[in-house]
């Protein structure tokens, strides 16, 4: 009997188990503008014109994206061609970069009050090759012909020998946008009002002060941790047992004030309200920003020091700025001293017809020699150092030695 074979069919190899797919992920490119503006304010145009074509007043510079710009205003045009028939302004890139994106705006303020402003914009409309790069520190966007100047001079853009320009830049940026699925807001600090709930219901206060009769209840502790003077006072000396201080050297509107900083970490709404609309006829020493800082440089308060620098700050001008800097000198303000010589410098005759200037020479005869160094060091190479350091001097000193005494100049 012969048994026949019979071929099997291969059996099919077994599938492999198949993997999970991975969650699918995605990102978002996003390119936006970081904004920012600046306003340049041009006192004394009629003075300006006739300085030559290509010539141009500065803004200061501001910063936007985190590049340097600076306003470029031509009273007499920068395009010679013109014949100085036009005015020309100009935002310069005022510090390193390449190839730096950007969208800019330039609006000169119509100064009746009607809103009729003259604007030139890339924001809100399409531009056909998009924002306009800057290759180079340097690089300027703007127009040439900005303005005829004698429409501009007959027209309510001009009020007062002045002029206002507005300018906006849009820096453009590229990023991946990967927000997180999950987030939790924290809301800001909220310490400064739970202090500041403790300095008003006078809840656990061990001791009082005594500022011309009124009374100030407060917490030796808080005191200490913010002031080195408090805490050298309670913990160094013997006042530690006292429960009443006498305070002779501050008003009691100041001590009020510097309370309500050590306490809620802020100035209080009176400071900024002094500070916005001070009055040229009261002295700058006589503000209540100006006693806040002598406060604040007594009693070791740095960050109080800095707020008042920088409110007092706005308030420089060409008639104030010798009394702020007086002031600046005296309470050990360092940043604000270092403004007001600058200001000082650069509009050094202005500043010496100022009425604070003569009280300032008899106060702090060595602050003529620092706006000496300040000049010297921030003039340009138009003349040698020692020749325009004997210049500088003879105006500072007018004429006399340092003693007084009237010298010959030397030719």
């Amino acid at each position: 009997m012969h048994l026949r074979s019979r071929e099997l069919p291969a059996m099919a190899a077994t599938a492999a188990p198949e993997k999970p797919l991975s969650s699918p992920t995605s990102s978002r490119s996003v390119t936006q503008t970081v904004n920012g503006s600046h306003k340049f304010v041009i006192q004394g145009y009629s003075l300006a014109k006739g300085m030559g074509v290509g010539k141009h007043i500065a803004s200061d510079l501001f910063i936007v994206g985190g590049y340097h710009w600076a306003i470029y205003f031509y009273p007499d045009g920068k395009n010679p061609e013109d014949n100085s028939a036009y005015v020309s302004v100009f935002i310069a890139l005022a510090s390193d970069g390449t190839d730096v994106r950007a969208l800019f705006e330039l609006t000169l303020l119509d100064q009746s009050g009607n809103g009729r402003h003259k604007v030139h914009s890339h924001f809100d409309r399409s531009l056909e090759s998009g924002p306009y790069t800057l290759k180079y520190k340097g690089s300027m966007w703007g127009y040439k012909r900005f303005f005829r100047r004698s429409l501009l001079e007959s027209s309510d853009f001009l009020k007062n020998d002045c002029l206002k320009i507005n300018c906006t830049v849009g820096v453009v940026f590229s990023g991946i946008d990967n927000p997180q699925l999950h987030s939790i807001n924290v809301p800001e600090s909220d310490i400064g009002s739970h202090f500041g709930a403790l300095l008003e219901n006078m809840e656990g206060s061990d001791v009082t002060f005594n500022v011309a009769g009124e009374k100030f209840p407060a917490h030796k502790l808080v005191l200490a941790a913010r002031s080195s003077e408090f805490r050298s006072k309670f913990f160094d000396d013997l006042d530690v047992k006292k429960q009443e201080i006498t305070v002779t050297d501050l008003d009691a509107k100041v001590f009020k004030a510097m309370l309500h900083f050590i306490y809620r970490d802020t100035l209080t709404e009176e400071v900024d309200e002094v500070s916005s609309t001070t009055s040229s006829d009261v002295p700058i020493s006589e503000t209540l920003t100006a006693k806040l800082l002598a406060a604040a440089d007594k009693y070791g308060l740095e960050r109080l020091r800095l707020m008042c620098e920088s409110r007092l700050c706005k308030d420089i001008c060409v008639n104030s700025v010798a009394s702020i800097l007086t002031l600046a000198d005296s309470c050990h303000a360092t940043e604000l001293k270092a403004v007001c010589l600058r200001f000082a410098a650069q509009n050094l005759a202005a500043v010496m017809s100022s009425e604070g200037f003569e009280p300032m020479k008899e106060k702090c005869p060595w602050l003529q020699s620092e706006i000496l160094k300040t000049i010297a060091g921030c003039e340009g190479d138009s003349c040698s150092a020692g020749e325009k350091s004997q210049s500088v001097w003879a105006q500072l000193s007018d004429g006399g030695d340092t003693n007084g005494r009237r010298v010959r100049q030397r030719t």
